[in-house]
Order: structure tokens, then C-alpha cells, then sequence
């Protein structure tokens, strides 16, 4: 999934097929068709600057612990009858 663009705050998205037919999709959709998928979701710099937010300097450490969060953790996590791991 490729996010492309945005435009008076509407996304553009385009889904991206094996063989490299590009076809636009709501980004909604693409977004939950990636998830279910396990697809990569990615967005161009222009959007995200255009759309991102920016983070505030003392609000970095966290966000790093954040980001090492949630490179560990896994769909199993999600589980409703075992929740996730916790340290």
C-alpha cells in the first residue's frame, strides 16, 4: 500500500500488485487490506510532511520506547484470552 498524496486533508492511496500494477484505493481499505495482509504500508515524505506531526524534543525518549514496544511485540499479543506479555 502507498500512501501518494494529500490534497485539502483527503489521502490518495494506491495498492501496488505483484507485478507492479498500481491500482487507487481508498486508503481506509488499502490500510485494512494491508493489516489483514501483513502488506507493507508506506507513505511518501511529502505527505507525512505535509500531514505528520511534529514531535516535541522531550517527548523523543518515548517515543523511542514506543517504537522498541512495538518492534517486539506480535498479532498473538492481541489475543483477548492471554492479552500481552508484560514485563
Amino acid at each position: 500500500v502507498q500512501i501518494t498524496e494529500v490534497k485539502d486533508g483527503v489521502f490518495y492511496a494506491n495498492l501496488v500488485l505483484g507485478e507492479g500494477i498500481e491500482i487507487s484505493a481508498r486508503p481506509s481499505d488499502s490500510i485494512a487490506l494491508a493489516l489483514r495482509t501483513g502488506s507493507r504500508i508506506v507513505c511518501s515524505d511529502q505527505v507525512l510532511d505535509e500531514a505528520g506531526l511534529a514531535v516535541p524534543d522531550d517527548q523523543e525518549e518515548e517515543v523511542e520506547k514506543f517504537r522498541e514496544f512495538l518492534d517486539q511485540i506480535t498479532p498473538e499479543d492481541f489475543d483477548a484470552e492471554q492479552g500481552p506479555a508484560r514485563d
